[in-house]
């Protein structure tokens, strides 16, 4: 087989079109030609993230964004609650400590979602926690938080909510002002279509009335300054010119697209997934709250998913993601974010058997794909 398949939910496939505005001859970024580009980002970007304020560009992935959310918005020695239900709700604990703040953790069954009154419970037992810090979609389980809910509760006090939402922004509805979220971070990697490198940022004005009181030293992360240059359609450092000149073309294919049909054919590729896996007799990770970015899966117990999944890259070339921690082994994560379409969907469904039906498992083939089918096909054109 000399065709890969990419469907691991970070770093996602690259559209052409994205590709080949990549590829154009290198231009400087002090020029008006940049300005003129950054302008049109800076406008899609607020129409992404559904906000009027300002979605600040950085030159790293997602995790530097997240980091410029902890510096710039808290203080040594402030309490934060943090959902810690995954890989990247640890993420937020490691970043609290190294910055000397206080987490109040909230540990969270990988693959379900916080409830709303756990939060609640800790912002009453700790009310002068700064920050509530928590994921949108938790991409190593799979699994989505209640946002809308969690921000009515920190609306209500001096408390920032704080969102990271790598595989949430551009995959399902997360309006920022209208919910009141805070802070909102995302990563070009994952729905924007794009290579790593970029991270990206805004803050509610709560959150920028914060950062003019916080003493944390930062420099390369200071998103005061990033927010003055940015406003003159420039940037503090160097940006990743070639990125921001693709991020231009994959906001131009969204909008083509309309926002509402990004979020239902999301929708509609995990409902495929989640009936094919119905069909097979796959446990879902997160069975209560799936994200509509990636679908977790157990395998069945006599399979080592290790294994499997390295099946699937290197013998069939089809890339979905593992498990990690204590879900390694047991779990394949299948993307359907960012460029997918249907018949991805249908391919990653069709490998999955093929690769069970190699390792002894005794899957009926075309049984999965075919509920993916019959899912899938209310949507074709008519």
């Amino acid at each position: 087989m000399i065709k890969q398949l990419l469907l691991a939910p970070g770093p996602t496939p690259v559209p052409a079109r994205v590709r080949l505005a990549m590829a154009q001859p290198m231009f400087h970024h002090r020029t008006p030609q940049f300005s003129a580009l950054f302008a049109e980002v800076r406008d899609g970007l607020r129409q992404l993230f559904q906000t009027e304020e300002d979605v600040l560009v950085l030159a790293s992935s997602g995790t530097g964004a997240m980091e410029a959310a902890v510096v710039n918005c808290f203080a040594p020695g402030d309490e934060v609650v943090v959902v810690n239900g995954g890989k990247f709700g640890e993420r937020w604990i490691k970043l609290a400590t190294t910055f000397g703040l206080t987490p109040i953790e909230i540990r969270v069954e990988w693959g379900r979602a916080v409830r709303v009154d756990q939060v609640a419970e800790a912002l009453d037992a700790h009310p002068r926690a700064r920050g509530v810090l928590v994921q949108g979609s938790e991409t190593s389980t799979t699994a989505v938080h209640p946002i809308e809910q969690l921000a009515a509760v920190t609306r209500r006090r001096d408390t920032l909510l704080v969102v990271d939402g790598i595989t949430a922004v551009g995959v399902y509805d997360l309006p920022m002002d209208r919910w009141g979220v805070d802070v909102l971070i995302t990563g070009s990697q994952k729905a924007l279509m794009l290579p790593p490198g970029l991270g990206l940022i805004a803050l509610s004005q709560r959150a920028w009335a914060r950062v003019e009181k916080v003493p944390q030293p930062r420099y390369y992360f200071d998103l005061t300054r990033e927010r003055t240059n940015q406003a003159k359609n420039t940037t503090a450092y160097t940006p990743a010119i070639s990125l921001v000149i693709g991020l231009h073309e994959a906001l131009t294919m969204m909008r083509e697209e309309g926002l509402a049909n990004v979020f239902a054919r999301h929708a509609r590729l995990a409902a495929a997934t989640r009936a094919a896996a119905a069909a097979l007799e796959l446990r879902l990770v997160a069975p209560d709250n799936p994200s509509p970015a990636v679908t977790g899966l157990y395998v069945p117990d006599a399979i080592d998913g290790s294994k499997l999944f390295a099946y699937l890259r290197d013998k069939m070339r089809v890339v979905f993601a593992g498990g990690q921690d204590h879900l390694k082994g047991k779990i394949v994560r299948i993307a359907h974010l960012g460029y997918m379409g249907a018949f991805d969907t249908i391919t990653a469904v069709a490998a999955l058997e093929m690769a069970l039906r190699h390792f002894g498992h005794a899957v009926e083939l075309g049984r999965g794909v075919g509920a993916a089918e019959a899912e899938l096909l209310s949507a074709l054109p008519g």
